[in-house]
Order: structure tokens, then C-alpha cells, then sequence
């Protein structure tokens, strides 16, 4: 009969080899996490010597890389805790553990660089207004208008990138649920494996108990045919016997 066993415990390979191919995969995001706090790290740090367009660049390739690294922290997260084999999870979770840390502390300083360089933005367009109107050029309010709109357009170009990032996280998390589903599914599937095998071995232990039965049935068969058989030729001879003495009497009767 087969082994009820998880397949993956009767082959320490098998399972060695799943084990090296998620920590295969969990390096891959590591590795990109890595990429990403950095450039993070290069950006928050290059903000306040830039300015105009040139910093509005810079602050939403900074919001991108803090989305796609808030990605990474997910996906590493359902790596690490997919793992079954505790050496190969607790480091997983201490590394997932200070890379959260990590993250938390370069989106706080991003955060504040930007506003930062929002508040430098404004009070060098108010001082530009400022000086614009004190001088009183005729220009001023046409430089002005041309300021509104930039910052208007600023504001959409914002929200844009907002609505995207939020759009971006939404798709992760979906795929991040169904990753967690398929790997249920996986389990369900392991576990009703792990039933079939048994049923199978109750199957076959059933099958093996019923072929004695039936061997020792027709043994019991023969042996009562051959009972009777006996008893018959029995019968039949003392039956044969009383016959053949009632004849021999009669014959010295007469």
C-alpha cells in the first residue's frame, strides 16, 4: 500500500527544492526592494537643489518608487509566509520585519522633503508676486495668470499620479488575494491528495481482507463437499453391507 504522506516530507529533495525556489524568489524582490529604497533614498536627497519642473519630476518618481517598494513588502510578505520550513521562514520575517521598518522611515522623509519643497515653491512665487507688484510692471497680473495656471495644472498632474497610484495598488492588492487563494486552492489540493492516498490504502487493505475470505470461504466449500461425499460413500457402503448380510441369511435359512 502507498504512504499517506505529504509527498514533499517523503522526498527531503523535493522539498529542499521548493524551499531554494521560493527563497529564489524572495531574493528577486529583495533585490528590487533594495533598488528602489535606494533611488528613494537618492531623490529625497536631491529634492531641495532642484526646482520647477525639474523637482516635480523628481517628487513623483519618488512617490512611484515608494508604491512599487510598498509592492515589493507585500509580495515578500506572502513569500516569507507561504514557506513551511521554519529555517528558511523566521529569516524571511526578520528581513521583512526591518525592510518595513526601512520603508516606513524613507516614505516619512520623502514625505517631508516634498513638503519642503512645496513650501519653498509657494514663498518664492509669493515673493516673485510681490516683487512683480511693487515694482508695478504692467506684466504682473499677466504673470500671474501664467502662474495659476501653472499650478493648476501642477494640482491635475498631481491627482493624476494619485489616481494612478491608487489604481496600481488596487491591482496589487488583487493580485496579492489571488496569489493567497491559489495557494489555499494548493493546500486543499495537498490535503485531499493526502485523502485519496488513504482511501486508496483502505481500499486496497479491504480488497486484501476480502481475497482471504474468499480463499478461506472455498476452502470451507471444499471441505464440506468433501464431508458429504464421505458421508454418502458411507451411507452407501453400510447400506451395501445390510443388503449383502440380509441375502446371506436368507440363503442358510432355506
Amino acid at each position: 500500500p502507498r504512504s499517506t504522506q505529504n509527498p514533499a516530507s517523503r522526498d527531503p529533495k523535493g522539498q529542499k527544492a521548493e524551499i531554494h525556489t521560493m527563497s529564489q524568489i524572495f531574493d528577486a524582490y529583495e533585490k528590487e526592494f533594495l533598488e528602489f529604497t535606494a533611488s528613494i533614498a537618492r531623490n529625497t536627497s536631491s529634492l531641495p537643489s532642484l526646482a520647477g519642473d525639474a523637482k516635480v519630476q523628481k517628487m513623483s518618481e519618488t512617490e512611484s518608487d515608494v508604491a512599487e517598494a510598498e509592492a515589493l513588502i507585500r509580495r515578500m510578505d506572502l513569500e516569507a509566509r507561504s514557506t513551511q520550513n521554519p529555517a528558511a521562514k523566521n529569516p524571511m520575517l526578520n528581513k521583512l520585519r526591518d525592510y518595513k521598518s526601512e520603508l516606513a522611515r524613507l516614505k516619512r522623509e520623502s514625505q517631508l522633503a516634498s513638503r519642503a519643497a512645496n513650501e519653498a515653491n509657494n514663498r518664492s512665487q509669493l515673493l516673485a508676486g510681490a516683487e512683480l507688484d511693487d515694482s508695478g510692471a504692467p506684466t504682473s497680473s499677466s504673470q500671474r495668470d501664467r502662474m495659476a495656471q501653472a499650478t493648476q495644472q501642477l494640482d491635475r498632474t498631481g491627482n493624476r499620479i494619485q489616481d494612478g497610484k491608487r489604481t496600481l495598488l488596487e491591482t496589487e492588492d488583487l493580485g496579492v488575494s489571488i496569489l493567497q487563494d491559489l495557494h489555499r486552492q494548493r493546500d486543499t489540493i495537498s490535503s485531499a491528495r493526502e485523502h485519496i492516498h488513504a482511501a486508496d490504502d483502505t481500499i486496497g487493505r479491504s480488497r486484501k481482507i476480502l481475497q482471504s475470505m474468499g480463499r478461506r470461504a472455498m476452502a470451507n466449500k471444499a471441505m464440506l463437499y468433501g464431508i458429504i461425499a464421505m458421508l454418502f460413500g458411507a451411507i452407501l457402503l453400510v447400506a451395501y453391507f445390510k443388503l449383502f448380510r440380509s441375502s446371506d441369511d436368507d440363503s442358510g435359512g432355506e
